[in-house]
């Protein structure tokens, strides 16, 4: 697989990796973990080389599950996880951010004993905290990084002027946030701003958390545990309303011998070399699928015609 670089860490990674959050949480009844197992075993041996959790899937298990499995293969992957978001309630599900120093550090600790590994390859701050001064932070993530418990920091779902102080502070070397062809908030300023600074865009839902496969035409088969269930975007009539963009992938699809899914990772993909797509799945069919889009090659004409696409109905949360 192509391979592509985490910003001015320089670590070398593949161009696409894999989210393992749905694995254990958020999306319906978790993986079977002999399953979740295989599914990360096979990634491997299809070059996927970038791995993705973090504390609060679980909370907690996701990173037990990831250590598990790359048990005997660290020294093939680079391993990423985060801090910093910490479920408060669970029905609803609630959350608090926490980015003290204090905090950051024991929470290295943590992942570092559950992951069973030395050094974790990329830490991010999950989300900056609105009572810290992302210096602070910042600051935390900088002496992990001194002191080898850490190879690089990232930084998730952040505003460009918090991303300006932050990276005064210490190297950002990836930041993760939403991109889809139903999320493009990040494109007018947030992507450019990572090309001009050498820092990485590792986008999360990337299939617009399913829909934009095709096999989601409405939300009865949605559990209630599941994350989609009351999300906007998955209502009855954003659904209804959002089948426009899926009937445009699939039109291309068609034609080139593809599936949703992988014109729309290969959309993402074509958004520049410092992106990096990760999605997630826990079934070994989606995995090969996802995978194979890195081949995929859109024509000028088909990006132009897909970035045409209309807004999506509904707000992200």
């Amino acid at each position: 697989m192509q391979q592509r670089r985490l910003g001015s860490s320089n670590i070398q990674v593949s161009a696409i990796g894999l989210g393992c959050m749905g694995m254990s949480w958020a999306y319906g009844t978790p993986a079977d973990e002999t399953e979740a197992i295989s599914v990360i075993h096979r990634a491997i041996e299809l070059g996927v080389t970038l791995f993705d959790t973090a504390d609060v899937y679980g909370p907690f298990t996701n990173e037990t599950l990831v250590g598990k499995a790359l048990l005997g293969k660290r020294d093939q992957v680079t391993l990423a996880t985060k801090c910093g978001l910490i479920v408060s309630n669970f029905e609803p599900i609630e959350y608090r951010r926490d980015g003290s120093p204090a905090y950051i550090t024991a929470a290295c600790e943590a992942s570092l004993k559950r992951l069973n590994v030395d050094v974790i390859d990329l830490y991010y701050l999950h989300r900056p905290d609105p009572n810290v001064p992302i210096e602070d932070s910042m600051g935390a993530m900088l002496k992990l990084l001194q002191a080898g418990k850490i190879r690089a920091i990232g930084l998730s779902e952040c505003d460009l002027p918090t991303l300006e102080r932050a990276i005064a502070i210490a190297p950002i070397s990836a930041l993760q946030s939403e991109l889809s062809l139903w999320t493009r908030d990040a494109m007018p300023e947030i992507l450019p701003w990572c090309s001009q600074h050498d820092v990485a865009f590792l986008p999360f839902a990337p299939l617009g958390r399913g829909f934009l496969t095709g096999k989601i035409t409405s939300n009865d088969g949605i559990n209630a545990t599941d994350f989609r269930y009351n999300n906007p975007r998955f209502q009855a009539d954003s659904i209804a309303a959002n089948q426009r963009l899926v009937d445009h992938i699939s039109a291309i699809a068609a034609r080139l011998g593809a599936t949703n899914a992988q014109i729309a990772l290969a959309w993402v993909l074509a958004q520049g070399d410092q992106v990096i797509p990760i999605p997630g799945t826990k079934r070994l069919q989606y995995l090969e699928e996802n995978v194979a889009a890195s081949a995929i090659q859109l024509t000028p004409a088909d990006l132009e015609s897909l970035n045409e696409l209309p807004t999506a109905s509904g707000t992200r949360y």
